[in-house]
């Protein structure tokens, strides 16, 4: 199953979308349809790290004070839960491969592994 983790209201995650062809994704816009403890877990499954998912960008990181506490991979897989804004994204999955985040070389290994698929 292929999936897109995504938030409607980010320009980033709306281009990245039209780039790309999803027809074969199933899409979850996060702010809709919270992310469940089941699909997070899966998530880590393939990125072997809670950290790896966690946007430090989010503005409530600052304003929570998480910058300067010392967070466990625990921790971030309860505030990715707790609140969609920590999720670092968009969040593509392939059959096998995660692609997290919108940097240009994640959108190009992605790219790259549709066109291979």
């Amino acid at each position: 199953m292929k999936k897109v983790y995504y938030l409607s209201t980010c320009s980033t995650c709306k281009r990245i979308l039209n780039e790309l062809n999803l027809d074969n994704f199933e899409s979850q816009d996060i702010k809709e349809k919270a992310i469940t403890k089941l699909q997070i877990e899966e998530m880590f499954k393939l990125s072997l790290s809670y950290e790896a998912l966690f946007s430090k960008r989010a503005q409530k990181y600052k304003s929570m004070g998480l910058k300067d506490k010392a967070l466990q991979e625990e921790d971030f897989k309860n505030l990715i839960l707790k609140e969609y804004t920590f999720l670092k994204r968009p969040v593509f999955i392939t059959s096998d491969k995660i692609f997290i985040g919108n940097s240009k070389k994640t959108i190009e290994a992605l790219k790259t592994t549709l066109a291979d698929e």
